[in-house]
């Protein structure tokens, strides 16, 4: 690949010459917001069951929603969704053990510290927040088993009791307190609501006294011990289990001496829940970082029940079969076990909670999808729907647990996928994924020969030696015969479907976020600034850019060679390779973090992770129309008549079905 220069005065020049005004005429917003569609899966954190009806079940998610099964998790739906945003992790969930139709779910936020508690009086169809703790990051929540009225809190300011349902909240632990604060994990005496045990970011401490009085119980723990979870025994109370980032402890005085059991690997370093059998008191379920693990004689001995790459969130016991185990997992979602966790399965039927950075519509068949799923390890890589949505499987084999941030389908039916570490390729009728990371590049060197008895410097075009492309792929264009791609790497080409790749640094510079191919014309992009090639990618020139610009997400061809800019500032276009833009001025979009041209439709259609707003802007007239779709959204395409996007929180995304007319402007 060869590099053209301009001087510095040209490589600069930009234009902005006309600003184009869409029609004024107001429209209105499609009726229905769209819906999630799958994959099933991805992150959960809470799991519980209704008292005396263990089918009816609810989980909580990091995305603020809320899910309800009532068939023991074999399905579920969402039920409600707390808080104004996506952030909130709700992480502990409780069903009033005196009325069934009291739901108490508090949370925290990742976004910043704040959280709250929620109660819902009729069984989840409608919630509050309780004014007592608004704004607490609540790291943990439970109800006195004695006593239904009292309820207690952990929040990062200390531990806050309610004597009446949540109606009131008193901070019991010292006001300030440079000890008793961050508190992850509580848990109350079976017998006596006045014995309380809260575990800290920095070791265990409790009172007997309802909070009058505080002493540290950290004798056996190793010093400094995050305490993520302590549960006492309900028929011998003097036996409470604690787990901290240190390992599993157990007491069998109360919590006034510890001793570490052994058994748990010091590689399983976080054990984030401890579960008792309710029915074999000996029995008892650790959820760590690496996997489920589980004692059957007190914690003598302990026993790996799944692969080292569940981490697990939360464990549900069945009080009437205790041989059925759910778990609330990151990555994988819920995993069930009808055999007392020998072996489990994914039951996430309904739960849509995977961040899906990438989606391809099969052109041949647009009932068919491919979902490129993030941060999922072995449980995500490409998800594939042949029913426009209904139904996904997963399709990983080959992709070794790699996130996938671009997808493309190339003429012959070939589709790549973009991962943050290489390209792979998945055949027509092929299983698995095949890399296609081998770059070979083509250099000139230097060589002194000996002609007719005088020495000369001859150049020769020369054969690097191949090298593995193993940055991440940013976008793929697989439209011309030639294909590209853009990476962390630099920009690349290929002249053989894959097989090989050219390219590097662009005029010195890698980290392209986005390419455009146009038959043999090509476009990169920085966020600063775009190159093109006029042939197929062998030589890149600088182009000239709006002034206004200062940060370009996307840029894409319509098939008339115009070239069109997603960036911070909203849509702009050239018809004329950069020698005048245009400005679609009064599109109410911007920081735009996609833009396409979508054949089906004949519009650029536009989209913003910072809106639940879509546009189709029409190439021609730039009349724009647009879609209100409920959720924050990353890409949308077309798909059999009706629009999919994809969600870095919801998974994939469809208009409904029997939507109503879009809004116009």
């Amino acid at each position: 690949m060869r590099f053209a220069f301009l001087p510095r005065s040209a490589r600069f020049v930009c234009a902005l010459t006309a600003i184009l005004f869409a029609s004024a005429t107001l429209g209105f917003g499609g009726q229905g917001l769209w819906m999630p569609v799958g994959p099933d899966g991805g992150d959960v954190r809470a799991l519980t069951g209704v008292p005396g009806d263990p089918q009816h079940l609810y989980l909580g998610t990091t995305t603020s929603w809320i899910y309800e099964s009532v068939d023991g998790g074999s399905h579920w739906q969402r039920l409600t969704k707390l808080g104004a945003d996506d952030t909130l992790v709700v992480d502990d969930i409780v069903v009033d053990a005196g009325d069934a139709a009291t739901i108490f779910a508090a949370g925290w936020t990742l976004s910043h510290p704040g959280g709250g508690l929620w109660v819902s009086h009729d069984a989840g169809r409608n919630w509050s927040e309780l004014e007592g703790l608004r704004g607490q990051s609540i790291r943990s929540f439970v109800q006195a088993p004695s006593n239904p009225a009292m309820l207690f809190a952990g929040t990062l300011e200390g531990v806050f009791r309610s004597t009446d349902r949540g109606a009131s909240w008193t901070l019991i632990s010292p006001k300030g307190s440079a000890e008793i604060h961050e508190v992850e994990s509580l848990a109350v005496d079976p017998t006596n609501p006045d014995v309380i045990y809260a575990g800290t970011w920095h070791l265990p401490w409790k009172t007997t006294d309802g909070g009058e009085n505080w002493h540290n119980i950290k004798k056996g723990v190793i010093d400094d011990s995050d305490v993520f979870s302590i549960i006492i025994d309900p028929e011998q109370p003097r036996i409470v289990y604690a787990s901290a980032c240190s390992g599993i402890y157990k007491s069998q005085s109360a919590g006034e001496l510890f001793r570490k059991i052994q058994g748990i690997p010091a590689t399983a370093r976080r054990t984030r829940v401890l579960r008792q059998d309710p029915a074999q008191r000996e029995t008892v379920y650790a959820g760590t970082t690496e996997g489920l693990y589980k004692t059957t004689d007190g914690g003598h001995t302990f026993k790996r029940m799944t692969a080292e790459d569940v981490i697990v969130n939360d464990v549900f016991v069945d009080p009437s079969n205790p041989k059925r185990v759910l778990l609330a997992t990151d990555r994988a979602g819920v995993l069930k076990s009808e055999d007392a966790g020998a072996t489990f399965e994914q039951s996430n039927r309904g739960i849509f909670e995977r961040k899906v950075q990438a989606l391809l519509v099969e052109q041949a068949n647009q009932a068919r999808m491919y979902a490129g799923v993030v941060n999922d390890k072995a449980y995500g890589g490409v998800f594939v729907s042949d029913d426009g949505g209904a139904g996904w499987k997963q399709l990983a084999e080959g992709l070794g647990g790699r996130d996938v941030f671009a997808l493309a389908q190339a003429a012959d039916g070939t589709i790549l996928a973009g991962t943050n570490s290489g390209i792979f390729a998945l055949e027509p009728g092929a299983g698995a994924w095949q890399p296609r990371t081998t770059i070979v590049n083509t250099l000139v060197k230097t060589k002194s020969e000996t002609v007719r008895g005088t020495h000369v410097n001859v150049e020769k075009r020369v054969q690097d030696q191949p090298h593995v492309m193993d940055g991440r792929v940013l976008a793929l264009d697989l439209s011309g015969d030639v294909w590209l791609a853009s990476t962390t790497g630099g920009v690349y080409t290929s002249r053989d479907n894959g097989t090989t790749w050219q390219g590097g640094p662009v005029l010195g510079v890698a980290g392209y976020l986005t390419v455009a191919a146009h038959g043999t014309t090509m476009a990169a992009a920085l966020p600063t600034g775009v190159v093109v090639s006029h042939d197929a990618g062998q030589t890149w020139w600088p182009l000239g850019i709006p002034t206004a610009l200062t940060r370009i997400h996307r840029v894409a061809y319509s098939p008339d060679g115009t070239l069109w800019i997603g960036a911070r500032e909203g849509v702009y276009f050239t018809r004329d390779g950069g020698k005048t833009w245009m400005w679609v001025h009064r599109l109410p979009l911007v920081d735009l973090d996609d833009l396409y041209y979508d054949g089906e439709l004949g519009r650029v259609v536009v989209s913003s992770r910072g809106s639940d707003f879509v546009y189709a802007i029409d190439a021609k007239t730039l009349d724009w129309q647009w879609w209100q779709t409920g959720y924050r959204i990353s890409t949308v395409r077309t798909a059999g008549g009706r629009l999919v996007a994809a969600s870095l929180d919801h998974g994939v995304l469809a208009e409904p079905a029997a939507s109503e007319e879009v809004g116009k402007r």
